[in-house]
């Protein structure tokens, strides 16, 4: 059996740990919004038409701020189609999906929804075939408090108070060519600080999101972020990343080692951010929002899922269901290992989607919601994860991939809550044949015990969990955690996701 070893260390801290690094993402999209959020028919359905068992699952889930309307689907959006009086609103063609929008939520509705759920909104502006003034206007309209003509008009569609959107996204993947308006850096560079500067006038404590690369594979990336920092640097706060994973050809060795990619484009942006920083002689510091991120089986979507044809425009079609497995779900709890390891630099991050497109929490029409297998990485996480991150020294046996290289067999960090006296260990093991035996060197905390631990994994590694087996996959009390002298001994089964509460 394979052994490991990890050292703790509270004085060793990366960064504090900011919430949005649990945001979520809901987008016009699929069954996310009707028949996944609002399903007025169904039993759970409340005055509203959302549906509460749904909202009992985001709420679990722990998500700190919504990313909306898109994604995509923003960059043909009309931000009035989605307010006053539901029944006047025009059913509108999404060409990003290419289905019917029919407005039937909007603003309004999606505010009282994340009032349910305890999320704040995260709002992205049209920067494809809009620009500075629909911005301005969607900007008044959400955060000015009364006394002009478009706050007025949020008063008389039923929203005395201002909805006070404090984050707001520049448009979104403005350097891929499937997108409405797509532009190069140059010229995306310069609406993009058009419109913050003219955003800034009218609210100058919003937090802006430029666009970065949707990819780190990307032809563009690298020199798109330095183009498009190099306008906008003194005009925004963050710029986002974007990066999904699958697994392709049956190389889960690969698939495995994913958050060493998210790790590469995350230093790497950081490096451009800084590079621009240093050019400008700026004192300011560009951080990230990395908000896009999941297991996504694109190939399949390109392959089967896609709608064409000129006289198709389904309503709410089945898009981007992708069922997740056990390994999916490893992947995607080391995802969020990676994006606590950067926690320095990672502002905001948001999980893509929420809801049936490439969702933790699925639903069937008339019928039960429920848990996929990466929900459980995501709602632990964001439960145990607080204070500060820490940055761990490992030591553990590699193992070659074709896409990476040499990567560890384990791979961790730790975080730790000083006020509580709490702190929490995440770890992956990556093979797929051997247990590995993790000795964690915890003296450094004083006397703590372990008071929950929890480990995902099968001996079928692609099980999931599905409407005809809701519960096939859920994480295990990890029996075999066990401290004495000042160091913890776990075994992590293979293809395992692991967390360990400590206080």
């Amino acid at each position: 059996m394979p052994s490991a070893r990890l050292t703790i260390d509270p004085h060793f801290s990366i960064g504090p740990i900011r919430r949005k690094l649990f945001g979520g993402f809901v987008e016009h999209l699929g069954r996310h919004v009707y028949d996944g959020i609002y399903e007025p028919g169904h039993e759970t359905a409340d005055a509203e038409g959302f549906r509460t068992d749904v909202i009992d699952l985001v709420r679990e889930l722990g998500v700190d701020t919504i990313r909306y309307p898109g994604g995509n689907f923003v960059s043909g959006f009309r931000w009035e189609d989605s307010v006053g009086p539901v029944a006047q609103r025009p059913r509108r063609l999404d060409l990003a999906w290419h289905s019917t929008e029919t407005n039937e939520v909007g603003l309004h509705e999606f505010a009282s929804w994340l009032d349910k759920v305890g999320s704040d909104l995260m709002m992205a502006v049209n920067l494809g075939t809009r620009g500075t003034l629909e911005a301005i206007d969607l900007l008044e309209y959400s955060n000015i408090a009364g006394g002009t003509a478009l706050s007025e008009r949020r008063i008389a569609n039923g929203r005395i108070e201002p909805f006070n959107v404090r984050m707001w996204c520049l448009g979104n993947e403005m350097d891929g060519p499937w997108q409405l308006g797509h532009r190069s850096a140059d010229d995306y560079g310069k609406i993009a600080s058009q419109a913050a500067k003219g955003m800034r006038q009218l609210d100058p404590d919003v937090q802006l999101v430029v666009c970065g690369s949707s990819s780190a594979h990307m032809p563009t990336f690298g020199e798109w972020e330095r183009v498009v920092l190099t306008h906008t640097y003194d005009d925004v706060d963050l710029i986002s990343c974007h990066a999904y994973y699958e697994e392709r050809g049956g190389d889960i060795g690969s698939f495995l080692a994913s958050a060493v990619d998210m790790d590469g484009f995350i230093e790497s942006v950081v490096a451009t951010a800084d590079h621009v920083k240093a050019v400008r002689g700026s004192s300011k510091q560009i951080d990230i929002s990395f908000d896009e991120w999941n297991v996504w089986y694109l190939e399949r979507y390109h392959g089967v899922d896609k709608i064409e044809g000129i006289d198709n425009w389904p309503i709410a079609p089945r898009l981007l269901e992708d069922v997740y497995s056990v390994v999916d779900a490893v992947v995607f709890g080391n995802l969020m290992i990676s994006l606590l390891k950067h926690a320095d630099r990672v502002a905001s991050a948001s999980l893509a989607q929420l809801v049936n497109v490439i969702a933790p929490i699925m639903t069937e029409p008339g019928g039960p919601a429920w848990r996929q297998t990466t929900f459980f990485p995501f709602s632990i996480t964001s439960r145990l994860a607080r204070g500060e991150a820490l940055r761990v020294k490992l030591d553990a046996p590699t193992y070659e991939t074709e896409a990476y290289g040499e990567v560890s067999l384990v791979d961790a960090v730790a975080t730790h809550d000083a006020e509580a006296g709490r702190s929490a260990v995440f770890l992956v093991n990556r093979s797929t044949t051997e247990p590995v035996t993790l000795t964690i060197d915890v003296a450094a905390l004083g006397e703590v015990a372990v008071v929950e631990s929890h480990t995902i994994s099968d001996d079928d590694v692609y099980a999931k969990n599905t409407l005809d087996d809701r519960e096939r996959v859920s994480p295990k009390p990890n029996d075999t955690a066990r401290i004495a002298g000042g160091e913890l001994t776990i075994t992590l089964p293979p293809v395992s996701w692991t967390a360990i509460a400590l206080a």
